[in-house]
């Protein structure tokens, strides 16, 4: 009786601790509507906005629709598809519709990633187009791959990874699976539309066009990195053990020494190439650092996190220009 009790005190806790993380990472949607419409020009704000709150509105419907079924479902490079079906899943203790709500919420964050990059030359309708593809197919495969146990996770002997590296692949909380994912898809759609008009002069030289409003962007930043706290401690999806607390402390420590360095460095070689530090290079800089880090925020050491930081910070700098 006694085991039965504690069992179910873990998983009580471990449950309540996964939805406090989901509700931290939803939380990062208003973070990333603020950054995106305060880094563009006013007259777009409104079709940012509206972006936003269309991926995860519309990301959460098709996700539960299919996109958990091909993540989860059993298979190698494409989970069998379960449309609706939430009973396939054995969470092992957590409540399916729990997990499934954890998971919508990384999904719908993949997606947001799409709509800055790709911010102010997009029509609305084919954003729709977009956003339907990650939340149904591109999200849900990629995932499976890695978190739903497909071949990047496969160690059994004789196995790719296990005859090419010796080892299966780690993401954590998210580098590849969520930001990276995004960002190669907001990648390929920039370099299809093409610049913003005005963006380049005659000449060929870039032109800055600035936010209008740093603040609105600013705030968005920490809320963003607010809501990381939940995105990467979120992902250890227990909280009923000292072990589990002690994993989760250092997730906490390393997430946020990633984003102090990656913000730091972005400002000071912003101040020694440009003349003055920058804002707007700043945030991007905090940014960059916690997405350089949500992968291996587990095991890195507190060093190893600022290190991270900084390289990701000074490398967005370049990488912008």
């Amino acid at each position: 009786m006694d085991k039965l009790i504690l069992s179910e005190l873990t998983n009580g806790l471990n449950t309540v601790w996964m939805l406090l993380a989901a509700m931290l990472v939803f939380f990062m949607q208003p973070g990333f509507a603020l950054v995106e419409a305060g880094f563009t020009r006013v007259k777009n704000t409104a079709n940012i906005l509206m972006k936003n709150f269309v991926d995860f509105m519309f990301g959460s419907l098709l996700y539960w629709f299919i996109g958990f079924g091909l993540m989860f479902g059993a298979g190698g490079f494409i989970g069998i598809p379960h449309f609706f079906d939430l009973s396939f899943y054995d969470g092992g203790g957590l409540p399916t519709e729990g997990f499934l709500v954890f998971q919508t919420v990384f999904c719908a964050t993949a997606a947001t990633i799409v709509s800055g990059a790709m911010a102010e030359r997009t029509k609305f309708s084919m954003y729709l187009v977009y956003t339907i593809f990650i939340s149904v197919l591109i999200y849900p495969v990629s995932g499976h791959w890695t978190w739903g146990g497909g071949w990047l996770m496969n160690g059994e002997a004789g196995s790719f990874m296990m005859e090419t590296f010796g080892t299966t692949f780690h993401d954590f909380a998210g580098s590849t699976i969520v930001h990276s994912v995004g960002g190669w898809i907001a990648l390929v759609g920039a370099a299809i539309l093409g610049p913003r008009i005005g963006k380049y002069g005659k000449d060929g030289k870039s032109r800055a066009i600035p936010g209008h409003n740093l603040t609105i962007a600013a705030l968005g930043v920490f809320i963003l990195w607010f809501g990381w706290f939940g995105f990467n401690p979120g992902s250890q999806l227990a909280a009923a053990t000292t072990d589990d607390a002690r994993a989760i402390s250092h997730v906490f420590l390393t997430t946020n020494l990633a984003a102090c360095a990656g913000g730091f460095f972005a400002l000071a070689v912003s101040w020694m190439k440009y003349g003055k530090p920058s804002l707007s290079l700043t945030l991007n800089g905090i940014l960059a650092g916690l997405v350089g880090i949500t992968a291996g925020c587990d095991m890195v050491s507190p060093f190893g996190s600022v290190i991270i930081g900084t390289i990701c910070g000074i490398l967005m700098i370049y990488s912008v220009e």
